[in-house]
């Protein structure tokens, strides 16, 4: 006999049309992909959409994360094959993002087709799925700018980057449809200093691969998707070299399996549905990208197109967690109220609703930059981006979590994968002292990446005089930096960056946003008018913004 009724419990989040519900992404398709290509982009980006909202690929993501990839070191007689076997799942992710173009595609538009900008939004889109298949697919789309440095190379392999066609396997890239890259550069002993790399490359010439041939001996602590067909691997032709950048296959031309030892894959905290390894190198056959003792330079390209990849995930992961609260808040009832009537929630949803538009908008117009070539204000602008949205992926997602209750502690709910993927692309490619030392050498080296990103803040001046004020203020302190010591600088760093950034997506709010919610934010991130936490807006703000950004928050169906 039942004991109570179900009641007041929240609907599954189906049936979602994930592109089409986020303004911030289809105002950015509109305002920055060109006219003549517009609507072919919103059709292919409407249909991810519908398909990241449907129960399949909530399933695909399920499986992909409750079933990790296993470590497969040697065939049944004995062989050694280091493979990774992954649950069907994973592999029907994959071969989604690339026919949706995720890869590398943009790279073989003209500039000024705005694919960048599509190819972000459908990013954002399908990331929210499951992050976890995404590294891959950015380290595939980076590889391109890196290979670059060298034509012969970038000739055989970028049309495979740039493939819609998924192709999974161990077989020579000339065989394939379409092909997957991954990285090689931390070492145990370095991390992000990767000059402190130990593995050695001695001049092989003759070997079985397209360009100058290397042998390459040493370990990597962290392999990136250790499935790939191919890695982009930094080593020293001396120890006292610096390091240079090789393209290392998994799979030789003469179709021989190159050596590619995985030692392990590591248990990790999130992004458990990808395979990250330890591999070691021994005699493994490498291609010269660029020149030796370069490698640093060809692979900061790679690095660079990664960060704006982390800019887009962590903008999707905050979009990802903002729906599930605003669905969840419309559809439970506490102490007589929907919970999204409830003041101090509606405080709550505002400030999250806030933080996301800014993130989302800040990738896009980076992304805009790229199609642009605009490279002055990426080289800053990526770094910025980079380190401030990563870092407040993580307490974003913590208070989204908090307005499920206990319910978004419960695995089935989807908000705990969130939450432990949150911290991933603040580490990822640099952790935030890497980022905020990286601004400062920009800003030291190459002036003119700051003197573009002021430009693109002035843009909204004469508008609201707390902006105004702000990049008043940033640019006095800005041309007092000459005067600090380097100590002190690096020491201030972190501050720099928070204030670059704020005042960055606060001018872009202001150009690109509902004035309600520019106001809103500008107030609260460069005013008086926000706590030290999530949910401690002006009331007066909540007042202003709230029924906007909620309304831009709400779950649309397809």
């Amino acid at each position: 006999m039942p004991t109570h009724e179900v009641t007041n419990q929240v609907p599954p989040l189906l049936g979602q049309d994930v592109f089409s519900s986020d303004p911030t992404l289809t105002e950015g398709v509109d305002r920055w992909v060109p006219t003549e290509r517009r609507e072919a982009a919103v059709s292919e980006l409407t249909d991810l959409g519908r398909l990241a909202g449907t129960e399949q690929a909530a399933e695909w993501a399920d499986r992909a994360h409750r079933t990790p990839p296993r470590l497969v070191t040697h065939d049944r007689w004995g062989h050694r094959v280091d493979e990774v076997d992954f649950d069907p799942a994973w592999h029907e992710l994959m071969r989604t993002a690339a026919a949706a173009g995720l890869t590398a595609e943009p790279w073989t538009r003209d500039e000024g087709s705005g694919d960048h900008v599509r190819r972000a939004a459908g990013f954002i889109t399908w990331s929210q799925v499951e992050p976890g298949h995404i590294c891959p697919i950015t380290m595939t789309n980076a590889a391109v700018p890196a290979l670059r440095h060298s034509p012969e190379l970038a000739a055989r392999w970028e049309p495979l980057l740039a493939s819609r066609e998924y192709d999974f396997g161990l077989r020579e890239a000339g065989t394939k449809a379409g092909v997957i890259a991954g990285m090689g550069m931390t070492e145990k002993q370095g991390g992000s200093d990767v000059r402190a790399n130990a593995t050695t490359a001695v001049a092989t010439p003759g070997g079985p691969l397209t360009g100058s041939t290397y042998r390459l001996t040493g370990h990597k602590w962290f392999c990136s998707a250790p499935m790939s067909d191919a890695f982009l691997v930094l080593a020293k032709t001396t120890p006292e070299a610096p390091p240079s950048c090789f393209l290392v296959p998994r799979v030789l031309e003469d179709g021989t399996r190159n050596f590619f030892a995985l030692q392990r894959l590591k248990d990790k905290l999130g992004d458990r549905s990808n395979a990250s390894s330890e591999v070691e190198l021994d005699g493994t056959w490498g291609a010269l990208v660029g020149e030796e003792g370069r490698g640093v330079r060809a692979i900061i390209d790679m690095v660079s197109t990664t960060r704006l990849d982390c800019i887009l995930g962590s903008a999707s992961t905050m979009r990802a967690a903002l729906t599930r609260a605003v669905h969840h808040t419309r559809h439970r009832s506490a102490f007589g109220a929907l919970l999204v009537d409830q003041p101090l929630m509606r405080n709550v949803l505002t400030d999250l609703a806030l933080e996301s538009e800014a993130a989302t908008l800040l990738g896009l117009r980076l992304a805009h930059a790229l199609d642009e070539g605009d490279t002055e204000l990426t080289r800053l602008g990526v770094a910025v981006g980079k380190y401030w949205v990563c870092k407040r992926t993580a307490p974003f997602v913590a208070e989204a979590l908090e307005c499920l209750g206990g319910n978004g502690y419960v695995e089935e709910h989807g908000m705990a994968r969130l939450y432990r993927q949150a911290p991933l692309n603040s580490i990822w490619e640099g952790s935030g002292n890497v980022n905020a030392l990286d601004v400062l050498r920009a800003i030291s080296r190459e002036p003119a990446s700051l003197m573009a990103l002021l430009k693109e803040m002035a843009v909204a001046r004469g508008q609201l005089t707390t902006l105004d004020g702000a990049i008043d203020d940033l640019e006095r302190d800005l041309g007092e930096l000459a005067s600090r010591g380097p100590e002190d600088l690096a020491a201030g760093s972190r501050r720099l960056v928070e204030r670059l950034a704020t005042t960055f997506q606060a001018s872009l709010m202001v150009t690109h946003a509902p004035a309600e919610v520019a106001e809103a934010f500008v107030e609260s991130r460069l005013g008086a008018g926000h706590g030290a936490t999530f949910g401690t807006l002006d009331t007066g703000l909540v007042t202003l913004a709230g029924a906007t950004t909620l309304d831009r928050s709400s779950v649309r169906t397809s």
